[in-house]
């Protein structure tokens, strides 16, 4: 596989942990140093594990995979966007911060809904006879460098002082909606329309 395609690769599987950083940058009232630092470190991580951890599984599991990451990945967003939209009717300003998407149950739901794609490729690149470790490390830096940038791209939109006094009701909007458009990619809405 030449660079090219890894790099485009790692930009595809990268777009979902952009995404939540965006949200994440325009819930979070301040962000610190700590902040960037746990997202973007978890983000990274797990989405060069994923692919590991597919690679690994090789063809004996891919099928079972194949057929339920999709509505995995849905269930675990919408889990998260739907806590998210609570949060913002049964909150006031005050208490805005304390629901900190870069800590705790959060974050791990987080890394592992952005990532379950990568998971997918492993599989993929095993069944290539592709060496998975470089890709893997390509795949993860690709990724905490999205991650950072989308937290500093949500941190200036969640400056708007209209936009922070609903932006986590917003915020888990989007997460809902990544979670529909990584069902929408994976053909599972079709039965639907």
């Amino acid at each position: 596989m030449d660079f090219t395609t890894l790099i485009g690769i790692a930009f595809a599987l990268a777009m979902d942990a952009f995404a939540v950083a965006v949200v994440s940058g325009i819930t979070l009232k301040t962000i610190t140093f700590r902040h960037i630092f746990r997202l973007s470190w978890h983000f990274g991580f797990f989405q060069a594990l994923m692919p590991i951890v597919g690679w690994s599984a090789g063809l004996t599991f891919r099928s079972y995979i194949d057929q339920y990451d999709h509505w995995v990945a849905f269930g675990l967003l919408v889990f998260v966007g739907g806590n998210m939209i609570r949060n913002a009717f049964h909150h006031g300003q005050e208490e805005f911060n304390k629901n900190d998407t870069t800590r705790g149950k959060t974050l791990i739901i987080l890394s592992v809904a952005t990532s379950i794609d990568a998971l997918a490729v492993g599989l993929s690149f095993s069944m290539l006879n592709i060496s998975i470790w470089f890709p893997a490390l390509i795949i993860g830096a690709v990724a905490a460098i999205f991650t950072i940038v989308g937290i500093q791209i949500g941190r200036s939109i969640g400056k708007s002082s209209y936009l922070c006094s609903c932006a986590e009701g917003l915020g888990g909007i989007v997460l809902i909606g990544i979670g529909l458009n990584i069902l929408w990619e994976h053909g599972a809405l079709e039965v639907f329309l």
